[in-house]
């Protein structure tokens, strides 16, 4: 069976969209399907047993204004037509992308299945201009496109609610993103770091608080920015690319370490003292799962925090206004605060993770719903 699967980017771009397509093109394969990948032409080409399809796209949106919206050019659009054709099922993560539409619409043309796997829903922007438009976009596009996909997939509990409402108004099921265990996992006989972008334990008086994710508005930059100005007393290790220049606050306690491999990156879970990640507009954050896999609690914005509702006796949720990144600041610092989980709470929760987060079990459920409709028609 050849699977088509649908993204703004590839992997290489960073954001964790892009890497849950990624792991579950894997799985696809590792499960005996042939796993084709359509995304942007921008971004390092997948390699192994993923053919890929590279998209020409014009993205001076996300250069500009952080909003990752790849516009895709004619020969995009016609070798996205090929692709389809070639398929046996269409699965599309996200719905507002112009990738993502021009593959509903095809997969319709040629009956083919579609599962469209929707990672979010309102992004509330400190602009008003840009949460209308989101709303607006949300009202005209990801509703009829949920309403026309074969199947769905949320990956957060209120993200499903926010788009379908609660009981959900479509057939829906909710899968979470997998984590790789063999990377991401607790400490089990400590040892010195030998890898990080950083010696941690320099600053061993402060507590470490570790940001992962795109440096962007939505993920919370200026409530960051923010709590590093007001506590000092909190080193703040800071993961990640984007339009947003952290070096440039002029913060002593805020290090800019840039993009980690997943290797670097759960050593850093291990070894530092909370994850942050005041972000708005999100699902379920993979670096979250990620971070809980290895026993780190994590600060996030409201409501990510009821992703899992399994799940939210771990984290903190905070309500973030972008439009009041002082207020949202003091916030955070209260929850960071009051987080001090013991060892067998650490301990609890990665076994948890282990237990409940597997890209195994996500791509099945996947093929599963491909496979039913393709039985049914």
């Amino acid at each position: 069976m050849n699977i088509l699967t649908v993204s703004h980017f590839y992997e290489a771009h960073g954001g964790g969209l892009e890497r849950v397509a990624g792991h579950l093109c894997r799985q696809f394969a590792r499960q005996g399907a042939k796993p084709l990948w359509a995304a942007s032409s921008g971004d390092r080409l997948p390699t192994g047993d993923i053919e890929a399809i590279p998209l020409r796209c014009v993205n001076l949106l996300e250069r500009f204004t952080g909003l990752p919206i790849p516009l895709p050019g004619l020969q995009a659009v016609s070798t996205l037509m090929r692709a389809v054709r070639r398929c046996d099922a269409v699965v599309i993560h996200d719905a507002l992308y112009a990738t993502s539409i021009l593959a509903m619409v095809m997969a319709k043309m040629h009956g083919k299945p579609v599962v469209l796997i929707q990672h979010i829903a309102a992004i509330p922007f400190s602009s008003r201009t840009l949460r209308f438009a989101m709303s607006l976009a949300n009202f005209t596009v990801t509703r009829p496109m949920l309403w026309a996909a074969s199947a769905r997939v949320f990956i957060s509990a209120t993200v499903c609610h926010d788009l379908l409402g609660t009981p959900a108004r479509h057939a829906c099921r909710l899968l979470f993103n997998g984590v790789d265990s063999s990377i991401f996992y607790p400490e089990i006989d400590p040892q010195p770091a030998t890898n990080l972008p950083v010696d941690i334990t320099a600053s061993a008086d402060m507590r470490r608080i570790l940001f992962v994710g795109r440096y962007v508005e939505k993920k919370g930059l200026s409530v960051l920015r923010a709590l590093a100005v007001s506590r000092p007393d909190l080193l703040f290790l800071l993961a990640g690319h984007g339009p947003l220049r952290p070096a440039q606050w002029g913060c002593s306690n805020v290090r800019d370490l840039g993009v980690l491999a997943p290797e670097t990156l759960a050593e850093l879970y291990r070894r530092v003292d909370l994850l942050f990640l005041p972000s708005v507009g999100e699902g379920y954050p993979l670096v979250i799962q990620e971070a809980m896999a290895c026993g780190l609690p994590a600060v996030c914005g409201a409501p990510t925090h009821r992703a899992d509702p399994d799940a939210t006796g771990w984290l903190r949720g905070v309500v973030i206004e972008l439009t009041d990144p002082q207020g949202s600041a003091h916030r955070c610092a209260e929850a960071i605060d009051s987080v001090a989980f013991c060892a067998s709470e650490r301990a609890a929760m990665a076994r948890y993770a282990k237990a409940n987060y597997s890209w195994q079990t996500m791509a099945q459920g996947v093929l599963a719903l491909i496979h039913g409709d393709k039985g049914q028609g």
